[in-house]
This record gives C-alpha cells, sequence and structure tokens, in this order.
C-alpha cells in the first residue's frame, strides 16, 4: 500500500476517534474542518503533512488528559460507569492511530526535498 494513502486512512480515522461528544465545542469543529482540508486537500504537499503532525499530536495528548486527573480513567468516574470499557477502547485507539500518522507524516516531511533547484526554475 503507498504511504500516502496510509497516511490518508489513518488521519481520517484520528479525525473520526477525536469527534467530540456535543455540538456546543464549536472550536472542535473548526480544527476537524482544518485537519480534513490537511488530509484530503493537501494531500502530498508540505503543507498536509504539517496539518497532519500537528494533528496527530494532538490526538495524542487527548488519551493521555482523559486518563489522568481526578475525574479520568484512572481517578475512578469513568471506570465506573457502563461504558468504561468502550472510552478506553477509544482511546487507545486513538494514541495507536496518531502514533501512527506521525510516524507517517514525519518520514513523508523528510522525504520531501527542501529547496527546488535553481536549474528548474530558470529553466521554465
Amino acid at each position: 500500500m503507498k504511504q500516502t494513502a496510509t497516511l490518508t486512512a489513518a488521519s481520517l480515522l484520528n479525525i473520526l476517534l477525536m469527534a467530540p461528544a456535543g455540538l456546543s465545542n464549536l472550536f472542535a469543529v473548526f480544527l476537524f474542518v482544518v485537519l480534513l482540508c490537511g488530509t484530503l486537500l493537501l494531500a502530498g504537499r508540505r503543507a498536509g503533512y504539517i496539518i497532519i503532525f500537528c494533528g496527530s499530536v494532538l490526538g495524542l495528548v487527548i488519551p493521555v488528559i482523559h486518563m489522568k486527573g481526578t475525574r479520568g480513567v484512572l481517578g475512578g468516574d469513568i471506570g465506573n460507569s457502563s461504558q468504561a470499557y468502550f472510552f478506553v477502547w477509544t482511546l487507545l485507539a486513538l494514541g495507536i492511530t496518531a502514533t501512527f500518522s506521525i510516524i507517517l507524516s514525519t518520514r513523508a516531511l523528510l522525504s520531501l526535498p527542501w529547496r527546488r533547484s535553481r536549474h528548474a526554475s530558470t529553466a521554465a
């Protein structure tokens, strides 16, 4: 499978797993639109890879935030609910796909040429 197709699929899965529970979080909706544009509209470009990288880092922070604290999974409130298993599974899946997207976007960024050759721009 091509690396760009794998990165696109992993990034879209990140967006799906990071979806907020309520409609009142407009900042999250804006953030997801930026991530979606970076994933689909800017696919294969440096700006798209940077947006995917930043969004994946944010996606990696979400499980850490939800696991810690007095109301987190380890604190007890979520662990006593009936849907704790699904919530923890979602956090683990988000952490895995975010880490995978970070690795793929970093590899893609490092494989891109950082400068255009002067000969190519003057020859055109």
